[in-house]
């Protein structure tokens, strides 16, 4: 596994965005994205030892398109220039809470949770959390949790409570949020190390038991 040809592609892709670049280079992206996917692998195998729903995923299906959709955007280069990763049973489209790693120069993490979820799933979550209030604090207050990961994913969490939940409720942070997401900032020489695979599994391993809260709640 040569990640640190993953991260030369991609540098390289964020100064040339353009198709007739990408056409140039398809031996180079396929390549690149073959390190990745034989990265994936790895860290499924490892982490179906604490989380067996993930066994038997094809590490293939977890990557999202390196296309862009610019219909809509100002942005107009065709091309991501990371790649990311969503490991999910039951696919990414399922809205299962699953495990997400992006490769990315210099801006590398892994995590997960449930992102964008629906209405409904979000209050689903926000009642599990009004309900069982010091479960999900002794998952994420806990030593080594903390220790892994910063705040959760909130930047565009409401200003003020949800519909039907006092503002001084005592978990209002959580229940404003809009996704119930954590990540981990890695460096480039930790996804060129040999153990890296191993690394990300940890980080999975430490997110699981929320991850069980939140399919506890969407169930």
């Amino acid at each position: 596994m040569d990640l640190q040809f993953t991260l030369n592609f991609l540098a390289d892709l964020a100064k040339h965005n353009k198709k007739e670049w990408m056409d140039d280079n398809k031996k180079r992206y396929k390549e690149a994205k073959d390190q990745v996917i034989e990265l994936i692998a790895e860290v499924i195998q490892k982490s179906s030892a604490f989380d067996s729903s993930l066994a038997g995923i094809d590490p293939r299906k977890t990557l999202f398109r390196i296309n862009r959709d610019i219909r809509f955007s100002k942005n107009k280069d065709p091309y991501k220039t990371n790649f990311g990763a969503a490991i999910v049973d039951g696919g990414r489209k399922s809205g299962n809470p699953g495990y997400y790693l992006h490769i990315m120069p210099d801006n590398n993490f892994a995590g997960g949770g449930v992102y964008q979820p629906s209405s409904d799933m979000l209050q689903k979550v926000r009642q599990e959390i009004d309900y069982n209030g010091k479960e999900v604090r002794s998952i994420i207050d806990n030593k080594n949790f903390k220790k892994t990961f910063e705040e959760p994913y909130g930047d565009d969490k409401l200003k003020t409570a949800p519909k039907g939940y006092p503002k001084d409720h005592v978990n209002i942070d959580l229940l404003q949020l809009k996704h119930y997401v954590f990540m981990k900032k890695m460096t480039d020489k930790q996804v060129t190390s040999n153990d890296f695979a191993s690394q990300v599994s940890d980080v999975y391993k430490t997110l699981h038991p929320f991850n069980i809260f939140l399919a506890k709640a969407l169930s």
